[in-house]
């Protein structure tokens, strides 16, 4: 049993290696300069806030805890008052840990996932769910970023693991183990709680009788709950705060508007393509037949696995948002049928073709990873370049002057406007410019104007406030430099008629100024991609040479921009 198990064991140990690789290389993009809005507001600094008050965060529209294991680790790192030394001197050393401890948690996932499938049906299918899910390129991305999305597979491959051995054994000690992968899923993101639902089908085909079932599945609850609260537990000290922010959570996914440039309009047929490329074509179409297979050869094994991706995808394709990230909590799930899809239909080719199955299903499993590991190795080598925005930021440091005024369109963080670490002495906050405050308007997002103090403006609600006579605004001002960049200007030209006066500011932007400097993403040659929430944001499009957005740089005419 020791020799059988060497090779597993290898296997094992150089898939982690690999799927840590994938993940590390290039995690300090964009760094000092965090580009990614959610992951500039949300975790990092909600870890770094706590060291100034108590352990509660104040903010459950995500679930916390990844936020309390990056305080934990920042706490061992630098100690209270020492992150927030570092975070003010260098934000980016932060982010750095921050983003190593997803990628980490990112191949634990995948450990996790091949314990579950070998649990489940035998070793090799466990092994080529969990490579499937070390090169597939959503995992693989968004393990580069310091959000919940990937920390959230490794317990909820963990609760895969206790319903395998729910299904198979019925041990009490595997219905706990469920129950904690369950309550820790759903504490690092509220969505991986579908890992319930392979659970429940778990226990109620386990080779048990039916009381002791149920009392299992109430213990395993109980543990689901007592992980969740340790894991969370201000959602009981702080009940009111905890329900309110699942309900602006809920209302931010269902708001009724969607938002600017999501011209997608069927969330179920969105979700649906975002597999093919999220996880692959071949992936897809071998759990879809992996699906039907199952329920034929294995309907216990069939009632654990289908019911959760398809409840799940009816749920968030009901959404009026959608982004092909949140459908990652159901990929473990694919995974696992693709993987049990494509060493079956090697078996059952093996005679037919008079060929070897081991070689068969190495050829089955070499084509299932193929398409996730070339496109995760070209987004890694985009994302080891320099950013466009850090590009034309250091064109703008050469050429526009200190304390001049500028106006930067919120395709990057305030910081962006500061040199790292030396607060300029010309402008009164330390930034090296002054910039327009595109985060405050007076125009509403209807078009009309309001009185007094103007408004907040959320970030993809700014092509709603632009207009032609902003520009006028600029030279008069002397704000005669403007940053404008593709993730913003591209939600307006995806929706013209959305927002008909934005067309017309940068047609005036166009008539009033000179573009001075540009900088793009693409290759040589390649044509520019039309705006998208998916890939405009990640880099899956092989036409990408290095991440960020198309920057123009405009130098104004006129008023106090001279001639």
């Amino acid at each position: 049993m020791r020799a059988a198990s060497r090779p597993f064991a290898l296997a094992a140990g150089a898939l982690l290696l690999g799927a840590l690789a994938l993940r590390l290389w290039g995690y300090k993009s964009g760094l000092p300069y965090v580009y990614n809005a959610d992951e500039n507001a949300h975790f990092v600094p909600r870890a770094i806030g706590m060291f100034g008050h108590s352990l509660n965060p104040g903010y459950f529209i995500n679930p916390p805890a990844y936020t309390y294991v990056l305080h934990v680790l920042f706490w061992l790192r630098w100690g209270g008052e020492g992150v927030q030394d570092a975070y003010a001197a260098n934000p980016g050393t932060v982010f750095a840990l921050a983003r190593a401890t997803t990628a980490v948690l990112g191949v634990a996932g995948v450990g996790l996932l091949a314990w579950a499938g070998a649990r489940l049906f035998d070793r090799w299918v466990g092994l080529l769910a969990a490579a499937l899910l070390a090169v597939a390129f959503l995992p693989v991305h968004y393990s580069h970023l310091a959000l919940n999305d990937v920390p959230a597979l490794a317990p909820l491959a963990l609760g895969l693991a206790g319903a395998a051995g729910v299904l198979r054994t019925g041990r009490t000690r595997d219905f706990a183990l469920a129950g904690a992968g369950v309550g820790l899923a759903a504490a690092t993101k509220y969505t991986a709680g579908i890992v319930l639902v392979p659970l429940l089908a778990a226990a109620l085909l386990a080779p048990l009788e039916r009381r002791r079932a149920l009392r299992d599945l109430v213990l395993a609850g109980a543990v689901a709950a007592a992980a969740f609260v340790v894991a969370n537990p201000y959602a009981l000290f702080d009940l009111p705060a905890f329900v309110g922010g699942l309900r602006e959570q809920s209302a931010a996914s269902s708001d009724g508007g969607g938002k600017l440039g999501l011209e997608e309009t069927h969330g179920v047929l969105y979700y649906l393509k975002t597999v093919v490329w999220g996880l692959g074509w071949l992936p897809a179409l071998a759990a879809v037949a992996g699906a039907i297979a199952l329920l034929r050869a294995d309907r216990r094994a069939a009632a654990v696995l289908v019911p959760a991706p398809l409840l799940f995808l009816a749920f968030m394709g009901l959404q009026d948002r959608f982004f092909a990230r949140w459908l990652l909590p159901v990929y473990p799930i694919l995974c696992l049928i693709a993987a049990w899809a494509a060493l079956r239909g090697a078996a059952w080719l093996a005679p037919r073709l008079r060929a070897p199955a081991p070689a068969l299903a190495t050829a089955a499993g070499v084509l299932l990873c193929a398409q996730g590991l070339v496109y995760s190795v070209h987004n890694d080598m985009v994302l080891a370049r320099d950013d466009t925005r850090q590009l034309a930021r250091e064109w703008m440091v050469a050429n526009v002057p200190e304390g001049a005024k500028v106006v930067v369109e919120p395709i990057a963080p305030d910081q962006w406007a500061m040199d790292v670490g030396r607060p300029s002495r010309v402008t009164g906050n330390g930034n090296r410019w002054i910039k327009w405050a595109t985060s405050r308007s007076k125009v509403n997002n209807d078009g009309t104007i309001r009185r007094g103090l103007g408004r907040r403006v959320k970030l993809e609600d700014y092509e709603r406030t632009t207009r032609p006579e902003l520009v006028g605004s600029y030279a008069r001002g002397g704000f005669c430099w403007v940053v404008t960049g593709s993730t913003q200007s591209g939600r307006a030209f995806a929706e013209p008629d959305e927002v008909p006066d934005a067309i017309r500011y940068y047609a005036e932007l166009e008539r009033r100024g000179d573009v001075v400097h540009r900088e793009s993403p693409y290759r040589d040659g390649a044509d520019p991609l039309p705006f998208s929430f998916d890939f405009s944001f990640n880099y899956y499009p092989l036409r990408y040479e290095r991440p960020g957005p198309e920057i123009a740089i405009y130098r104004l005419r006129g008023d106090d921009c001279g001639g």
